[in-house]
């Protein structure tokens, strides 16, 4: 693999940082203080401790970027072409249940496109890569290696992944007449809780196509920018071109982008 940028290396740091953090909070999910922000949209000591030390470090790398963030809202910087957009911690739900299956998710935006991320699961510590124009690249305790989208071009041996709507949050009645025209057409429907790993399992080529209404910008960010440089492509569920102004991404390699936006539009 190329050497990292130093922009990359920044990231790369500033995840770790807030992994060991979250690894050690994992460890003792049941002491735990957790307050509830809405209906099964959780938040505890351990998603605001590693949003601080990912603001932290990368302020102090970058100090006159802005922020987005999905604890603390957006903080405008005096350099108003770059702002990073993280989740410290996507899965949530999974993380205070101990299904260690969540992620960090950091994205770099300048002026107006993404242009760098990281996905890091903390406590597999396999961490996804892109940079714009780059490539993108998974570094875990087994391997090192450049991501790839799966070459899959029919839909009947696809596993697609989604999110499923719940109490107080989602179109249950349209999600349900979207999952009944897919999963008969499909190998598989996996629903995992953490939007920007289903993304990167993507670009991985381990889920072949992955859709997703009434999520957020820091929920995707990094993850649409690791498909499309792992030579995949990524538009709104709906059909428009820009997933991030609705959030509402159908991901795929380009044979299965067709076929599943009929199959999701019901045409």
């Amino acid at each position: 693999m190329a050497a990292l940028s130093p922009l990359l290396n920044v990231m790369i740091a500033a995840s770790r940082k807030a992994a060991r953090a979250l690894a050690r909070d994992f460890g003792e999910v049941e002491n735990l203080q957790v307050s509830v922000k809405g209906p099964s949209d959780f938040v505890s000591t351990a998603d605001r401790k590693a949003e601080a030390i990912l603001q932290q470090e990368l302020a102090k790398a970058r100090p006159r970027f802005g922020f987005l963030l999905e604890e603390s809202g957006e903080i405008p910087g005096e350099d108003t072409s770059h702002r990073w957009i993280i989740d410290p911690l996507d899965g949530t739900t999974n993380f205070l249940h101990g299904i260690p299956h969540f992620a960090i998710s950091i994205a770099l935006e300048r002026d107006g496109q993404i242009v760098a991320g990281v996905v890091h699961n903390p406590v597999s510590d396999e961490l996804y890569y892109a940079e714009k124009g780059t490539g993108a690249f998974l570094i875990s305790p087994a391997a090192e290696r450049r991501l790839r989208v799966s070459a899959r071009s029919q839909l009947d041996n696809a596993v697609v992944g989604t999110g499923i709507p719940h109490r107080g949050r989602g179109d249950t009645e349209r999600f349900s007449a979207q999952l009944s025209r897919i999963m008969p057409q499909v190998a598989g429907v996996r629903r995992m809780g953490a939007a920007s790993l289903d993304l990167a399992y993507v670009a991985a080529g381990k889920l072949d196509a992955y859709w997703e209404d009434g999520l957020k910008p820091w929920d995707i960010a990094a993850g649409v920018l690791l498909v499309q440089e792992a030579g995949g492509v990524v538009i709104a569920a709906d059909g428009a071109a820009d997933p991030l102004a609705k959030c509402n991404p159908l991901a795929s390699n380009r044979k299965l982008q067709g076929p599943m936006l009929r199959l999701l539009r019901g045409s």
